[in-house]
């Protein structure tokens, strides 16, 4: 297992905390947004701060056979710190991408990406995950997905629909005509 080794969907797993509207309950409704991406996904519903320490989450975890994951959730000083810790020493390689996580203040959100850094962990940038399990443009079989969510999630998307706007037919997002699997 190596950090210099890019994160590819066969060797990394995602795990996503407590993405709740409101924090009104001690889990609730993960946000629709999330859940769209993956119907087919169990949400594991829990009262601890930490899913690590919650059997269920620990099984599904082991159960992607990845010792990299992905780990962003709603509070990063608890809902992403928590576990992050708690699986770094148990020898997984935590990733988190920053940009993912929130927390009542950015100084808060600050001290605890400092603190999995400081433990192991890699801060990273949800769109550097994307790209990295992207990698080349060409790949037909995750294209049209990953240009749906950067369209309608990111700062790269909506430089892509000015482009199309723009340059209409002329602008290529990838010469999709040579596009391969």
């Amino acid at each position: 297992m190596s950090k210099l080794e890019m994160l590819t969907p066969q060797n990394c797993a995602i795990a996503l905390i407590d993405y709740q509207p409101a924090m009104y309950t001690f889990s609730g409704p993960l946000m629709p947004e999330i859940t769209a991406l993956f119907p087919d996904h169990h949400i594991i519903d829990r009262t601890s701060m930490n899913s690590w320490l919650d059997g269920r989450f620990r099984e599904a975890i082991r159960a992607t056979a990845r010792k990299k994951l992905v780990i962003a959730g709603l509070w990063t000083e608890a809902c992403v710190l928590f576990p992050t810790i708690d699986l770094l020493s148990e020898n997984f390689e935590v990733y988190v991408p920053a940009d993912a996580c929130g927390d009542l203040s950015s100084e808060a959100h600050n001290r605890s990406m400092d603190r999995m850094t400081q433990a192991g962990a890699v801060a990273i940038t949800s769109l550097q995950y994307a790209f990295e399990l992207q990698q080349d443009w060409a790949r037909t079989a995750t294209y049209d997905g990953i240009m749906d969510i950067l369209k309608a999630h990111s700062p790269y998307g909506i430089q892509v629909r000015f482009s199309k706007w723009a340059l209409g037919e002329h602008a290529s997002e990838a010469g999709s005509a040579q596009r391969s699997p």
